[in-house]
């Protein structure tokens, strides 16, 4: 395979890009959000009720096993074959989910449609670290963070108006146009100077990767769901994907260019910032999967309030990430991101404290603060590990970064899942009880906010890295000619 060794797009004009890029971004994030409030009417129509949690679970599950993969082939062919590949993907798996039969059929096409989101988030912002400086950088990825606030609001909405009207199928429909739009933008206005060399794709290291996170997320997704913890079923998925995962580690020592060099998990600051990005993965879905839950069940409130309660923590994060090269442009990315976590778990325990007299003003501010913290969090961290390497490893470093945090977020509500269900279960009435929701709900925040406190160790063994000791390219402008 012939691969680029520089990949700076020097003739790409990087208004129409970004454009772009936020195009692409939103309709992996409107597509995270829009099946919900459809589901009613998807299953009245093809049915298998038992069956419907798989359409998020597969998508999900897709996305997050194939962002390694993309992101190595980002670096070996180039960004632009492989987000228009992405975004193929993206195109054909809403079509097929539009023409979808039954929920067997509409799942698998699901697939489909993760296979191709796997591709577009993480090129995407890998992206937008190549044509951006360091200085830059923060508000392009406050521009990328601000749709999925937009798609937090937009995607239930749209998702409740295509199913009121009977048109469930419109939701994954109306995918097409933007699909042609954001691929024909990228395909007229971002170009990539490179210079081909010969490299070898490591297909066997792809294919453990690959099988055995599936496995292991699998498990984690839906352990203490379809199947109990100690069942054999479960015993079973995580042996199997634990062992392919030892094989997988065995294979990369003497692949020629591994799927994920041995070089991520030996620097400290990639280490590092990996493990923030778990973090913050957790926290967020700590939040996101368990506040409308405790706000319905505690306080009754409709599901569109409860959403827009939500809706502040997607609001507060790309607040607080496009301003954040103001913070680490002068006191560095450490102390940035030490702020960021600071101000995450104050938000955390102001949840965790008024959990047990509801207030919903309270739950979005603390939403609110929670995003303002995060934004501080996961982007200068981010931005740190792409701007330590180069572009033939930038791809690498993206993609291993977002994966953290859908392992995180995986792992996360495995785990806020079972304090949950344990609390359901030794309770009368179970979860169709409001106290129960509320001892549940709060027991699952106090989790969240030891979450938050065990990333301030990640911060802390974080390098106090300067910009000087950077990667030279960083520092001057990566980019383009014109804007």
């Amino acid at each position: 395979m012939t691969t680029p060794t520089e990949g700076i797009g020097f003739r790409s004009r990087r208004g129409p890009v970004l454009i772009a890029l936020m195009l692409s971004s939103g309709l992996v994030a409107i597509d995270s959000t829009i099946v919900a409030t459809a589901v009613p009417s998807i299953v009245r129509e093809i049915g298998g009720f038992s069956s419907f949690p798989w359409l998020f679970s597969a998508y999900l599950l897709a996305q997050a096993v194939s962002v390694p993969v993309y992101a190595k082939l980002s670096d070996m062919a180039g960004r632009k074959p492989i987000i228009l590949t992405g975004i193929g993907l993206f195109l054909l798996g809403s079509i097929l989910c539009g023409l979808a039969w039954s929920m067997p059929t509409l799942i698998v096409f699901r697939v489909v449609q993760g296979l191709g989101a796997g591709a577009v988030l993480p090129v995407a912002i890998t992206i937008a670290g190549d044509i951006y400086s360091l200085a830059e950088r923060a508000k392009v990825q406050g521009y990328l963070a601000s749709v999925w606030a937009v798609s937090s609001v937009v995607g239930p909405t749209l998702g409740g108006v295509f199913s009121s009207l009977g048109l469930w199928r419109g939701i994954f429909l109306v995918n097409i146009p933007l699909c042609v739009v954001a691929a024909w933008m990228l395909a007229q206005k971002f170009h990539e100077n490179i210079e081909r060399i010969k490299h070898r794709v490591d297909y066997l290291g792809a294919a453990l990767l690959t099988t055995s996170l599936t496995l292991i997320i699998l498990g984690a997704l839906e352990g203490g769901q379809a199947w109990s913890w100690a069942s054999p079923i479960s015993v079973g998925v995580f042996a199997i994907g634990s062992v392919l995962f030892v094989a997988f580690v065995l294979v990369e020592r003497r692949a020629a260019e591994p799927v994920l060099p041995p070089w991520v998990v030996s620097r400290r600051l990639l280490v590092t910032t990996t493990m923030i990005s778990f973090g913050a993965g957790a926290i967020v879905l700590g939040l996101t999967s368990y506040v409308p839950t405790f706000l319905q069940g505690a306080l009754s409130v409709s599901p569109v309030l409860a959403g827009l309660s939500l809706a502040a923590l997607t609001i507060g994060w790309p607040i607080s990430a496009s301003q954040s090269g103001r913070f680490y442009l002068r006191i560095g990315f450490r102390a940035t991101a030490l702020i960021g976590i600071t101000v995450t778990i104050i938000g955390a325990l102001v949840l965790a404290i008024t959990a047990y007299t509801p207030n919903l003003v309270l739950v979005a501010s603390s939403c609110f603060i929670s995003g303002l913290g995060l934004g501080l969090l996961a982007t200068p961290s981010l931005i740190a590990a792409q701007s330590s390497v180069d572009w033939s490893e930038r791809g690498v470093v993206t993609g291993t970064n977002l994966f953290a945090r859908s392992i995180g977020s995986s792992l996360g509500v495995a785990v806020f899942g079972a304090v949950a269900n344990a609390i359901y279960a030794g309770s009368p009435g179970g979860e169709k009880n409001p106290q129960t929701i509320v001892y549940a709900s709060a027991a699952v925040f106090l989790a969240v906010l030891v979450c938050a406190a065990l990333t301030v160790a990640a911060v802390l063994a974080m390098p106090s890295t300067v910009l000087e000791d950077l990667h030279p390219q960083v520092t001057k402008f990566s980019g383009s000619s014109g804007d």
